[in-house]
């Protein structure tokens, strides 16, 4: 049976607008030890932030995607409104096929879209937001014009964060801003990192689907890479 055809009960008991965010998350090798300890603390502080929020907890769809392992792109867990989201924790081991990972949030967005339409729920253009700290280990290029192909038919935005010696210029590939697009995040701050998705989500959540929304500075956790 296609799966997409299965209806999402949150679907059906709540019919709020929603705003989809994706976590592509960087679980290599290399984020061992303090980066993933800080990450999963990040986790948890989003899914306190959005949960204290009444609109965005209804109205926020989460989605983690971790890579690592031996090439590999996981879901950890289904798409949750953000009331029902429990902070996953996260693991470091293996590569970093970042390709796989995009082309499955990439693709995981879409049939997203599909359960809204069947619902009849609308919504504002999902978020794709990928993090790293190292360069890909796949053949990511295809999923990186993909993504850009996306991005530039309004498809998903593209929010693209480089950890520690992360290539922005690489980052860069998967949105039309190349490396313009590119957050470097100073030192371990992931608490900074997630209290802004969190109330950037709050902002979003709150706006019209088509609309506009102003995103709180991200001067507090980033520098741009030169």
């Amino acid at each position: 049976m296609d799966p997409i055809a299965i209806p999402d009960v949150a679907l059906v008991d709540n019919t709020e607008q929603r705003t989809p965010l994706v976590l592509v998350l960087d679980c290599s090798g290399s984020m061992g030890g303090q980066p993933i300890n800080h990450l999963n603390e990040g986790l948890q502080l989003l899914e306190q932030e959005l949960k204290s929020d009444v609109i965005a907890a209804k109205r926020v769809r989460v989605l983690v995607i971790s890579y690592g392992g031996m090439d590999e792109a996981t879901l950890v867990g289904d798409w949750q409104d953000a009331m029902d989201f429990t902070a996953p924790v996260l693991k470091a081991h293996g590569t970093t096929p970042m390709g796989h990972a995009v082309d499955l949030a990439l693709t995981e967005i879409e049939s997203e879209k599909v359960r809204f339409r069947q619902a009849g729920v609308a919504y504002t253009r999902p978020w794709l937001f990928l993090m790293s700290d190292g360069l890909p280990t796949d053949a990511f290029q295809a999923a990186a014009q993909r993504c850009r192909g996306d991005e530039a038919a309004s498809k998903v935005a593209v929010f693209p964060i480089a950890v520690g010696n992360a290539d922005a210029q690489v980052l860069g590939e998967f949105s039309n801003n190349g490396a313009r697009a590119v957050k470097q995040l100073q030192g371990l701050q992931f608490r900074e990192l997630f209290q802004w998705l969190s109330a950037s989500m709050r902002v979003v959540s709150h706006s019209t689907p088509g609309g506009q929304a102003q995103l709180p500075s991200t001067d507090s956790w980033s520098t741009v890479p030169v």
